[in-house]
């Protein structure tokens, strides 16, 4: 009964069969595999119960990209239906397939929390406003209805203090051709979208006349990634993390809030760079396609190349194998997109801080947007003219010229991976390792590997031409058809 409970078996089934879905993709995380085949027989067992037959459950593992997005490249494998996503997860919109989703439920001292929740909101001179990780979102109603108490217990007056709730946007997801209108949850619409915020898969509506500046928040959960994007996106206000796990209240955030200043003198040394890689981090997010297209003509109108790669989870060593490229912009979900590419060849920034270094004029505010889906590109109508004249940079500390925009072929233009037509112009010099490239000796990417010592498995040969092959064993390993009758067990 716990599994059924911990899972929501009932509430998956009856969104099954309300919806007649036959080929159905249960995605789990590493962590939960070990419980996929208690769930499948829960589920299978609840279907048959309501006889619901010809139902295909396929458990889905090992992500292309991040685990907390639902995984269509894997679902088109199967030819699912829908998706059911357990476990964490940034709740971004789908671009095509119908998705479930199951939070879990952590466990949570809910008197403990209230208790640490009203002393905080009775120390705070501004109105509280209580985010949560969405495995807690199962305990909220109870947070509410303890925190009415417990603020009764110490002051007696619910009026003194102001406690908002941020609310689940939906657990269910079905994407339409209308998915980019208004409506962003039920009960957020038309007008309200406009003083409606949103944030892994949470959604709150602002008092009138307010601004997240005049809230203080409440975080309940770890300290993940889901805490880091609450962080840095609302770095204007004062912010508090309740620890489940060990039931006290954490109120240093510097750790946080010094990736800030990393993420700004990465925009700067992106502003210096020729050859921009655009990394494709999901192929599920709904509007990837346009976001890419927005980052490279704007890359292009700046001066400077830009090449589409794919590879899944980036990683030093994938990225290494392009170092023609001075900076690489991630795609994907605001969860997953904020790299520490502190070990990585080159540096790995977000869409938003792309438009801050390639977007001439563009000062940063403090604001930080890490849904690429919230970002709308707008070049500057002068950006050709102001191209043309220098720009002081300030990790080389001076004037500097940007790239010469070059004629790009359109057949390039829409290869994934079209480094081979790379001109001297566009190497860079790596400033950590001056034996990896320097400017004007290869002309173009295969050059440059050519020129690499490390050429293949046979680093000595001096011929371009292949091998002749070489026959191997043959017969069963007891016994191989050259070897005598006496070696033969």
């Amino acid at each position: 009964m716990e599994l059924e409970s911990k899972y929501e078996v009932s509430r998956v089934a009856k969104f099954i069969h309300s919806n007649n879905f036959k080929r159905i993709g249960l995605q789990f995380p590493d962590e939960l595999l070990k419980e996929s085949t208690g769930v499948v027989r829960a589920l299978r067992n609840e279907l048959n119960e309501n006889n619901v037959k010809d139902i295909g459950l396929y458990v889905m593992a090992d992500t292309t990209y991040g685990s907390c997005c639902v995984d269509e490249v894997g679902a088109s494998h199967i030819n699912a239906d829908c998706v059911i996503h357990y476990g964490h997860t940034c709740l971004s919109p789908t671009s095509k397939l119908p998705a479930f989703f199951v939070f879990g439920k952590a466990p949570i001292d809910v008197s403990n929390c209230a208790n640490h929740l009203c002393n905080y909101a009775l120390s705070s001179t501004k109105p509280v406003m209580v985010l949560y990780g969405l495995e807690y979102a199962h305990a909220l109603q109870d947070i509410i209805e303890a925190s009415t108490l417990e603020t009764k217990n110490l002051c007696g007056d619910t009026s003194r203090i102001e406690l908002y709730y941020a609310d689940v946007m939906s657990q269910s997801m079905i994407p339409t051709e209308s998915s980019g209108s208004s409506c962003i949850a039920n009960g957020y619409c038309g007008d309200d979208v406009s003083r409606t915020y949103r944030i892994g898969g949470l959604v709150w509506k602002l008092e009138v006349d307010r601004n997240m500046e005049d809230y203080s928040l409440f975080w309940i959960g770890p300290d993940n990634s889901a805490f880091a994007n609450a962080v840095l996106t609302f770095n204007g206000c004062d912010i508090v993390r309740y620890d489940a796990t060990e039931n006290q209240l954490l109120t240093d955030t510097s750790q946080q809030r010094r990736i800030l200043k990393r993420r700004y003198y990465l925009v700067e040394k992106a502003k210096d760079a020729g050859i921009v890689g655009i990394l494709v981090g999901t192929l599920g997010v709904a509007g990837y396609l346009s976001m890419i297209h927005q980052i490279k003509e704007m890359i292009t109108k700046s001066g400077k190349k830009a090449y589409t790669l794919v590879m899944g989870r980036p990683n030093p060593s994938k990225l290494a194998n392009f170092p023609e490229c001075d900076v690489f912009i991630y795609i994907s979900c605001a969860q997953t997109a904020l790299l520490d590419s502190k070990e990585f060849l080159a540096p790995v920034i977000t869409p938003f801080e792309a438009i801050l270094a390639f977007n001439r004029g563009s000062e940063w505010t403090g604001k930080y947007v890490m849904e690429f889906q919230d970002l709308v590109v707008s070049t500057p109508s002068n950006v050709e003219n102001q191209r043309e004249e220098a720009r002081f940079s300030f990790l080389q500390g001076g004037y500097i010229e940007d790239p010469d925009s070059q004629d790009i072929n359109p057949e390039d233009e829409d290869g994934a991976f079209a480094l081979v037509n790379l001109t001297p112009k566009s190497l860079q010099e790596h400033g950590k390792d001056q034996k990896t490239m320097v400017k004007g000796s290869v002309k173009s990417g295969v050059e440059y590997f050519a020129s690499r010592s490390f050429q293949g498995l046979d680093i000595n040969s001096n011929s371009n031409a292949p091998e002749p092959f070489i026959i191997g064993r043959t017969g069963k390993a007891s016994g191989y058809n050259h070897e005598t009758s006496e070696h033969q067990i």
